[in-house]
Formats: structure tokens, C-alpha cells, sequence
């Protein structure tokens, strides 16, 4: 039934802020919403974001599944394959990013975790055999 990951959607308190820092990463505009505050960004190879720009805008940069003591229900990260973990870290590295956690063995992969401006945690995974 389950055919795949459609998109993921993420609340952002600056659009500019935002969609520069997914733009580093390949992501592309593709879609502006006229009515709802939604932005659809989708790389060449068909990964899609959508930034729903409505946060508040005194975020005090703390992500409220990671960053505090009480642990709640909800989606912690998601993770963006990519093909090889040395070059993204190098990359990473490169354009001024903090790697937050790796990289590190995690299973059939090696992941390395970083954080966009609004605290999302990002995973960034190159699968081995």
C-alpha cells in the first residue's frame, strides 16, 4: 500500500532564513501557496519539503522534542540519504554547519546529525552493505 515518502513538512519562523539554508542542500523553490503560509522545495532528484511558515516568531531556539528534560511524543529528525559520508561531512564542514552528533555507525549506515535554523534535527545517512 505504502509506496514511499511523499514529503516532509516542517513549521519555520523565517521563510528567507529557511529556504537559503535548504537551498544549500540542493533544494529548489517549486511552489509558493497564495493562501496558506506553505512552500514546497524539492531537490532534482524528488526529495520535497514543505516549509509551513507560521511559527512563532519568538522562538527561543530550543526544539521541544530534544532540547528538554520531559520527553514528548513526536518526530524527533528525519533523515536525507546521501552517497557518501566523508564528502557530505567535508562539505558540511565547509559550509560553515555544526555537526551536532558523528559521524557514527548506525546500523547498515553511517550518519552524521546537524540542526536548521529552527532546531529540526537533520540526519544525513550514506548506507553500506
Amino acid at each position: 500500500m505504502i509506496e514511499g515518502v511523499d514529503h516532509i513538512g516542517i513549521r519555520v519562523t523565517d521563510e528567507r532564513r529557511s529556504v537559503a539554508f535548504y537551498e544549500r542542500f540542493g533544494f529548489r523553490v517549486v511552489y509558493r501557496d497564495g493562501k496558506d503560509p506553505v512552500i514546497v522545495l524539492r531537490t532534482e532528484s524528488g526529495v520535497e519539503l514543505n516549509l509551513i511558515v507560521n511559527a512563532a516568531s519568538d522562538f527561543d531556539g530550543k526544539n521541544r522534542l530534544m532540547d528538554v528534560p520531559v520527553k514528548v511524543p513526536g518526530v524527533t529528525h528525519f533523515a536525507l540519504r546521501v552517497g557518501s559520508i566523508e564528502r557530505t561531512a567535508e562539505w558540511v564542514r565547509a559550509q560553515g554547519f555544526t555537526i551536532t552528533e558523528g559521524p557514527v555507525r548506525l546500523g547498515p549506515g553511517t550518519s552524521l546529525f546537524l540542526r536548521d535554523p529552527d532546531a529540526h534535527v537533520i540526519e544525513l545517512r550514506e548506507h553500506t552493505a
